[in-house]
C-alpha cells in the first residue's frame, strides 16, 4: 500500500508541475478562436510526453530506493555484502562505467538497475535472490544489471516513452477537436470546447496510452535480449546467465512496483506478452544458445 501510494503521489506531482509549466508559458492555449493552433499543441505535447519521462528518469534512483525498501551498502558489513560489492565493481570496470551504488532488499528473487545515466546508477538485489542461487548465478544476473547501465538502457527507454507520451496527448487532443467539431457543426452560437471534446480526449489518452505501453514494452523486451547478450560477454560465457534463467524460471519472482518493472531480471507475464516488459525464460535462453 504503501508504494501504490507514494508512486500515485509522485505522479500526481510531477502533473502538477508540468501543468504549472505549460500554464506559466501558455502552452495550454492551443485551442483559439480560429481552431487548433498545432504548432503549440505539439509544444504542449512535447512538454508533457518528455517532461513527466524525464523527470521521472532523474528521480529514478531515489524512488527504486522508497519503493523497495533497498538500503545501499555503504561499507559491507559481512561477507556476503562484500562480495556483491566487490563483483559490482568488477564487472562495472570490465564495462566501464561508473561504479553504482549496491544496495540489497528484502523480497522474492528479483534484481534491477536503474538511474539517469551510466555513471550515475543503482544495482540491487533481493535477499530472496542473493540467498537462493550459487555466487556464479548471482554474478550472471549483476552482469545482466551491468550490461543494462552499459547500453543506456534506462535512457534510451525513456526517449521512447517520451515519444509515445508526445504522440498520445497531440492525436487524443487532434481526435478530440475533430470530434467536438463535428457534434457542434450546426451550433453556430457556442465557442470553445464543449463536453464532446472533453470525453473524447479521456477516451483517446486510454486508448492511445494502451496502445503506446506495446510499442514501450516491445522494446523494453529487446534490451532484455540484449543485456542477456551482454551479461554473457561480461562473463565470458554464456553458461551461467543460461543457469541463472533457468533457476529464475523455477522461482516465483517478486513482482516490482510498476515505476521499476521493466527494470528488472525478470517479472510476472501479463494476460497478454504483448504487455510483458520481459520475454519469457525460454526465448531468452534459446536466444543465449544461439550466441554460443
Amino acid at each position: 500500500m504503501k508504494r501504490t501510494i507514494l508512486l500515485i503521489a509522485t505522479n500526481i506531482a510531477i502533473m502538477v508541475v508540468l501543468g504549472i509549466f505549460v500554464s506559466v508559458f501558455g502552452l495550454n492555449r492551443f485551442l483559439t478562436a480560429n481552431g487548433l493552433n498545432l504548432g503549440m499543441l505539439l509544444m504542449f505535447a512535447a512538454v508533457m510526453g518528455f517532461g513527466g519521462a524525464f523527470i521521472s528518469l532523474a528521480m529514478s534512483k531515489t524512488m527504486a530506493k522508497w519503493s523497495t525498501g533497498a538500503q545501499v551498502i555503504e561499507r559491507p558489513r559481512n561477507q556476503d555484502e562484500q562480495w556483491l560489492f566487490d563483483t559490482v565493481a568488477r564487472l562495472a570496470q570490465r564495462a566501464g562505467i561508473a561504479m553504482p551504488e549496491v544496495a540489497i532488499y528484502e523480497g522474492e528473487p528479483n534484481a534491477f538497475a536503474t538511474g539517469p545515466s551510466k555513471n550515475n546508477s543503482l544495482v540491487a538485489v533481493s535477499t530472496g535472490l542473493l540467498y537462493s542461487m550459487t555466487h556464479r548465478e548471482i554474478e550472471a544476473v549483476l552482469a545482466h544489471e551491468v550490461a543494462h547501465v552499459k547500453n543506456g538502457d534506462m535512457v534510451t527507454l525513456t526517449l521512447i516513452q517520451g515519444v509515445v507520451n508526445t504522440f498520445v496527448f497531440f492525436l487524443a487532443r487532434v481526435v478530440g477537436y475533430l470530434v467536438d467539431s463535428f457534434l457542434r457543426r450546426n451550433d453556430e452560437e457556442s465557442s470553445g470546447p464543449g463536453i464532446g471534446y472533453m470525453i473524447t480526449v479521456i477516451v483517446c489518452d486510454i486508448v492511445f496510452g494502451i496502445l503506446a505501453s506495446v510499442i514501450v514494452m516491445y522494446f523494453s523486451r529487446q534490451r532484455e535480449f540484449r543485456a542477456d547478450a551482454g551479461a554473457a560477454q561480461l562473463m565470458g560465457e554464456s553458461g551461467s546467465m543460461i543457469d541463472a534463467l533457468r533457476r529464475l524460471g523455477g522461482m516465483a519472482p517478486s513482482a516490482l512496483p510498476s515505476n521499476m518493472a521493466a527494470s528488472g531480471i525478470s517479472n510476472k507475464a501479463g494476460w497478454s506478452s504483448l504487455f510483458s516488459s520481459h520475454p519469457s525464460m525460454e526465448e531468452r535462453i534459446a536466444a543465449l544458445q544461439n550466441l554460443r
